[in-house]
């Protein structure tokens, strides 16, 4: 970031109509931009652009949706669009229709602007402008925990007051085509979170599963060996991933968002390193930050691995904080911890959460040594939470069965 650019995020942050007037500036030189793209290409029915965490990954459910879609005869004369920040960091299922764009890059604008279906799973620009005829499926990227947008009522964010998360909300919400949701809870809160029915877009959630978990229903142990060989990950090892979220709150000029680690690896080393090694996989807005060199052969960075459900299907536990990835791993039916070090801060200065945290199917530690008592005693806590797992899961994933992708698809292409 250069200095000048630090200087305005210094700004920004102080006083928020400074921070409204550059933001609107932006999007006004990007909207302006964005029109002769707009203008200048028709849509083509059988085109279909895809883009997961704004072309950070090949993964989630535009990933699942893409690869079903390749395999069908429906869709035997259709354009696939793929959009990457980095075009050649990503191991992506070959197909002679593929074309690959660069995020942000003419190629990018340009496809945006001739592609009928939209299949992404977070925020797209606010300078791009859907045509009448263009379909604009958001996929989202999980089952949340922490309430969103809307239903955000403490101003936590160090970056966006309550006003401005609404007001973007409505830009991209009101684009909206298709939503997909996972289950009864999701369609209610998202419904809420989105503000779609204000929006006139209370009828567009496709509640059918989600089929970003659909390959955690047909992994073979040859795909598990090859990926614990991939991720360089011994044998007689057992795998914990630790994915917690990023804080609202934690955010440098100049960096971004950041990650105050809260968790002791040196001290779990010691306890716990003979028989695990731990996947660290920090969320998409810190994944550059940390060194984690000292732990050389203890704990592994995965922040950058495109599709999380390679991680999950190599785990044998997962542990996380405010994440969602804990909903999707429960439908492998692994033991999960929580660690909730800062569980009240958290609660009631930044976030809160849309559901009762007895729920949850697995401790919660908000101490190292609770945690470290927890992941020792790891066997009797799974027997403990076995009941209240079935509960979770028929509440929040029952819709998942390995073939969300199908009926979803269907749905949006009237098949």
């Amino acid at each position: 970031m250069s200095c000048v650019r630090k200087v305005l995020v210094d700004i920004a942050k102080k006083n928020t109509m400074m921070r409204k007037l550059f933001r609107w500036i932006k999007r006004l030189e990007e909207s302006i931009s964005y029109k002769k793209y707009y203008y200048r290409y028709k849509v083509n029915n059988k085109v279909v652009f895809f883009e997961t965490f704004n072309g950070r990954n090949y993964g989630c459910s535009p990933k699942a949706i893409y690869e079903k879609m390749i395999e069908m005869d429906a869709f035997k004369d259709y354009k696939f669009v793929w959009s990457f920040l980095d075009l050649g960091n990503h191991e992506i299922k070959k197909d002679e229709r593929l074309i690959l764009v660069k995020h942000n890059s003419r190629d990018y604008f340009k496809y945006l602007s001739i592609s009928k279906y939209w299949i992404v799973n977070s925020i797209l620009e606010e300078s791009i402008k859907k045509k009448k005829t263009q379909v604009y499926v958001q996929c989202w990227h999980g089952t949340p925990l922490k309430r969103l947008r809307y239903d955000i009522e403490v101003e936590g964010s160090v970056m966006n007051t309550i006003s401005e998360i609404r007001k973007r909300n409505d830009i991209d919400a009101v684009r909206f085509d298709y939503f997909l949701s996972p289950s009864k809870f999701c369609t209610k809160v998202f419904t809420s979170a989105f503000n779609l029915v204000k929006l006139g877009k209370k009828d567009i959630l496709i509640e059918k599963g989600y089929p970003r978990n659909d390959s955690l229903f047909h992994y073979t142990e040859r795909e598990v060996l090859n990926l614990k060989k991939k991720f360089g990950i011994k044998k007689n090892k057992k795998v914990i991933l630790y994915a917690p979220t990023f804080r609202d709150n934690q955010h440098t000029s100049g960096v971004g968002y950041t990650y105050e680690l809260g968790i002791d690896f040196e001290q779990l080393q010691k306890k716990f390193g003979k028989e695990y090694i731990i996947l660290f996989r920090t969320h998409y807005f810190v994944a550059k930050q940390l060194d984690l060199r000292k732990y050389n052969g203890f704990v592994i960075d995965v922040s950058l691995v495109d599709d999380v459900n390679e991680l999950y299907i190599v785990s044998d536990i997962i542990m996380t904080d405010y994440s969602s990835v804990f909903f999707d791993f429960a439908n492998l039916k692994r033991p999960m911890l929580f660690y909730m070090y800062d569980l009240d801060l958290y609660k009631g200065q930044l976030r809160d959460f849309y559901i009762d945290l007895e729920e949850l199917p697995g401790p919660i530690a908000q101490t190292q040594e609770e945690l470290e008592n927890a992941l020792e005693h790891i066997d009797e806590v799974s027997k403990k939470y076995k009941e209240k797992y079935k509960l979770f899961n028929q509440k929040y994933n029952y819709l998942d069965d390995g073939n969300a992708s199908e009926r979803v698809i269907q749905e949006i292409f009237n098949l």
